[in-house]
């Protein structure tokens, strides 16, 4: 290292926040569990119309909103939550789609249809135990 440098790092040294880059060797040995997780909705394409969510918590229900803002439909598999969880969702969510005018119907045990005002939806289905018309 030159004394230049030395001189330059002495006086001006890297800021924490600048990011450094990493060579393919380093960034190999980088563990799965540190890799970066990015739960944005980038991983949704823009032409998508519905999403599937099948939630493990409360939490997830958020994410479940921000598709319904972005005029997307949401069927929501609650099988997997405890049942006071599964109710405060179906809550949380009937609120959600109140804001956006949109609807929210029931279409299997513990599976709800979540639709902005922007997508229709046409025809009912019907559930066991309930009496045809």
């Amino acid at each position: 290292m030159s004394l230049r440098k030395k001189l330059k790092d002495f006086i001006a040294p890297i800021e924490e926040d600048e990011v450094l880059e990493l060579d393919e060797e380093e960034s190999a040995r980088i563990s799965e569990y540190e890799q970066p997780q990015n739960k944005t909705l980038s991983k949704v394409n823009l032409d998508t119309k519905m999403v599937l969510f099948e939630p493990r918590s409360f939490d997830e229900a958020e994410e479940v909103a921000k598709h319904l803002k972005e005029r997307r439909a949401a069927v929501v598999n609650l099988h997997r939550l405890p049942r006071d969880f599964a109710q405060r969702t179906i809550d949380f969510l009937t609120g959600v789609v109140f804001a956006l005018d949109g609807s929210i119907q029931k279409i299997g045990h513990n599976v709800i249809l979540c639709t902005p005002k922007s997508i229709g939806v046409h025809g009912k289905i019907s559930l066991d135990g309930e009496d045809e018309e």
